[in-house]
């Protein structure tokens, strides 16, 4: 049996800007977004899609922080270098989103050709937009 992923489901702190945020970005970057109601939408790629909600009040006691057990990092695959450059200067210097690790550069420990950027969402998501040539 061979599986793939079908979707990933991720909760924001709230609607404003964290979810404008999202919105923005998945549809910067090609996916068909599909609203949901006010605190719901799904954006869908083609082969898998992100279920994006606003998180219920009553779970919203702890803060997220990548480096604690669950979720790291989410990779969203670009199909050249350029387009990493691309989506620097297209959308996070638009948005005054500063790049961690120093901005967009190769990883050749990854794998040869592994080229990315790195950044935070409004809730220190931290959000990676790579082309990775082993995909």
């Amino acid at each position: 049996m061979k599986a793939a992923i079908g979707h990933i489901g991720i909760n924001l702190s709230n609607s404003n800007e964290s979810f404008k945020f999202w919105k923005e970005l998945l549809g910067y970057l090609g996916f068909k977004v599909i609203p949901d109601g006010d605190d719901h939408f799904d954006a869908i790629d083609g082969r898998s899609y992100l279920c994006v909600s606003v998180t219920d009040s009553k779970y919203k006691k702890n803060s997220f922080h990548r480096k604690q057990t669950g979720l790291n990092h989410i990779a969203l695959r670009v199909d050249s270098a350029e387009y990493v450059d691309e989506f620097v200067q297209g959308f996070l210097e638009p948005h005054n989103i500063k790049p961690l690790y120093g901005g967009a550069k190769a990883y050749p420990e990854y794998v040869d050709g592994y080229y990315a950027v790195y950044f935070e969402d409004p809730d220190r998501i931290k959000i990676e937009v790579v082309c990775d040539p082993t995909d």
